[in-house]
């Protein structure tokens, strides 16, 4: 969290999705209260060493090794919070003082402390476990926000594929020998993986939308949402239509498996030390985008789920919920999960990072891979723009291929004849003696962008006054 975001936080004082608690040596009892309150209402910011008046007191310095792993053994303890929840806890330096910082984030789920229910109001914890009405609602809420925890009641254990589960167990004792889905049956393993849920509308119960993509087999999960599709295209030589394609309609799983396939087969994996040992860049570049790409879409609308390579980049589109909109910054953002159930279970199995870990990853590995910082862009359509190197794509030629050759007109010729470094659509304009800002578009920009002779160099912002084009490998070999 930037220091001059966090003394602003504190300086606001303490409301419904901010809270002070001064523990110096030890954590007390109700922080844990407020954390199951802010999962239960909108989620929020915990900071221990600050008093309720805001000062902050700090941490005393030889506490700080034992306060972290208590809260750390603590809050993955189900007897505490239950559903648990793995949440980090972060140390900063301030005013030469130790505090300790919290984000929580919203849960889908409803939590219990040591089994009372916690809810959040202006600036302070309250029970409801007794107050019927107050926990119907909570409950009608959760399940209305998050569509991975829609109801379906007529679903049971034999709609779903056995050996998925049996795939997600293996997986999970890889991460942890004693993990405890080891000794569940197939069906306690979905219900603690809290895809079993009460619909507080209906009054019915049964296994979630969750469950049936997780673990669903494909004619139910095409007969739950019709719509489900993630598209995998490569798009460098054919850029009207594709290159290669891979239609997926199936669990989140094996699409996870097959999107990583399809970007394996397609991007080289450049040589990289971080210390004395080499990790794969592009392994851990694109493992946590087809992560997000899955985890965190919004599966009843029915926009198809995207990951093209194209050009000079790896584009990706998923339907969102939005929280914000807006470029996400590394400096200034706040992880939001978005189905989090769904995510959970990828931790679980060792294929998601903790919540906003996975950003910062790729903030830190793209511009080894690319030699650019990712751009992600937070709307109703989530999009991610991941940059590549020439090298980085397999089997690439830089010809231009017969089918692209007649169709460069002269006006297309000329542009990129005329196209020297980065050039703005004025200087082009200037250089090429028009006037006319339609008919240079129409006939000469637009065309030479689309047959991939030129490129934008801000290509997530097309309208952007900063706006430069460029030859592409392909144009230069044309030339």
């Amino acid at each position: 969290m930037n220091k001059t975001k966090f003394l602003s936080t504190i300086k606001k004082g303490e409301n419904i999705s901010v809270e002070f608690k001064a523990c110096r040596e030890a954590l007390s009892g109700n922080v844990y209260e407020t954390i199951c309150a802010f999962l239960n209402r909108l989620g929020g910011e915990l900071f221990i060493g600050v008093d309720d008046n805001g000062q902050i007191r700090g941490v005393k310095p030889a506490a700080v090794a034992q306060l972290k792993k208590d809260f750390v053994t603590t809050i993955n303890n189900p007897q505490k919070i239950n559903p648990s929840v793995y949440l980090s806890i972060e140390e900063i330096n301030i005013e030469k003082k130790i505090i300790l910082y919290v984000f929580v984030p919203e849960s889908s789920q409803v939590h219990r402390c040591q089994g009372k229910i916690f809810d959040r109001n202006e600036d302070g914890d309250f029970e409801i476990t007794h107050n019927t009405q107050l926990v119907s609602a909570l409950y009608l809420r959760k399940q209305t926000t998050y569509s991975e925890n829609k109801v379906f009641p007529y679903l049971t254990i034999q709609d779903f594929n056995p050996d998925l589960i049996s795939k997600a167990r293996k997986l999970s004792m890889n991460q942890r020998a004693d993990h405890p889905w080891s000794k569940m049956t197939d069906e306690e393993l979905l219900k603690s993986s809290q895809m079993y849920l009460k619909d507080y509308q209906t009054g019915k119960q049964g296994f979630t939308l969750a469950s049936v993509l997780i673990f669903g087999k494909d004619d139910v999960i095409l007969a739950v949402l019709p719509h489900h599709r993630t598209d995998a295209i490569l798009r460098q030589i054919n850029i009207d239509r594709y290159d290669d394609r891979d239609d997926i309609r199936t669990n989140l799983i094996e699409s996870y498996e097959r999107l990583l396939k399809f970007i394996q087969k397609h991007l080289s994996d450049p040589f990289y030390l971080e210390g004395e040992t080499r990790i794969s860049l592009r392994d851990q570049i694109f493992r946590e985008l087809i992560a997000n790409l899955l985890i965190h879409r919004e599966f009843l609308n029915p926009f198809p789920a995207k990951l093209i390579i194209e050009g000079n980049r790896v584009v990706t589109e998923n339907s969102n919920r939005p929280h914000g909109h807006g470029l996400i910054k590394l400096n200034d953002f706040s992880p939001y999960p978005k189905n989090p159930v769904i995510a959970k279970f990828f931790k679980q199995i060792g294929w998601a990072d903790e919540l906003g870990s996975g950003v910062r990853k790729l903030f830190r590995y793209c511009k080894f891979y690319g030699g650019k910082e990712p751009v992600l862009e937070e709307k109703d359509i989530f999009k991610a723009f991941i940059p590549l190197n020439e090298a980085d794509i397999k089997g690439k030629t830089p010809q231009v291929t017969p089918q692209v050759t007649p169709q460069v007109t002269p006006q297309v010729k000329k542009l990129i004849k005329c196209l020297k470094g980065e050039m703005s659509r004025g200087d082009l304009m200037d250089k090429l003696k028009l006037k006319d800002r339609k008919h240079f578009s129409n006939e000469y920009l637009q065309p030479s962008l689309e047959q991939g002779l030129i490129e934008m160099t801000i290509p997530e912002k097309p309208q952007s006054s900063k706006q430069r084009y460029r030859l592409t490998a392909q144009g230069k070999n044309f030339l």
